[in-house]
């Protein structure tokens, strides 16, 4: 793992398709700047993402609902056309993709994904977010979940009452 053990997204932006490699837990506190990277690249008109999660120890809701998000996000940008594929997904991140339905949205890769991730060298940095913000975008990820799967409403529901009531009341 990257940097002291803590958690990292590191990417070749450069490459086709966009590559993007997970070391450590892929969570609430880190998944800000993979939204962004992925909006970014949309809007320079990448169509094509592989995550490479051979290194992802775990993963949270919020992160699963930014990939709803980034998945939405590039059928809507190219017509249904763009690719999303999530490569060497272990057993239990594998249980929580299809449990929430993402594997609907995204191809997903089991076994022995054939691509170099070697390139990946260049880390995205999460931007420190106020409370409110930070608030917003789990928000609007547990959101994604529900579009993703309408079925991730009745696991959700407490998260979402939570999270709206503290965005509206801010």
């Amino acid at each position: 793992m990257a940097d002291s053990d803590k958690p990292v997204f590191l990417v070749d932006a450069y490459s086709d398709p966009a590559v993007v490699r997970i070391e450590g837990r892929a969570c609430f506190q880190n998944s800000g700047c993979l939204k962004d990277f992925i909006t970014n690249m949309v809007a320079q008109g990448k169509t094509r993402f592989v995550l490479d999660f051979q290194h992802c120890s775990s993963m949270d809701s919020t992160f699963l609902g930014v990939l709803a998000g980034a998945a939405l996000q590039l059928r809507k940008a190219t017509g249904g056309k763009g690719q999303f594929v999530l490569a060497r997904v272990g057993q239990r991140n594998l249980e929580l993709i299809r449990n929430l339905g993402l594997h609907r949205l995204m191809t997903v890769d089991a076994g022995d994904f054939r691509m170099n991730f070697d390139k990946c060298d260049h880390a995205l940095t999460q931007a420190q977010q106020d409370e409110l913000s930070n608030a917003r975008m789990v928000l609007e990820a547990h959101e994604n979940l529900i579009s993703a799967d309408e079925g991730n409403r009745s696991k959700f529901q407490d998260v979402l009452a939570f999270l709206k009531n503290r965005v509206d009341h801010k």
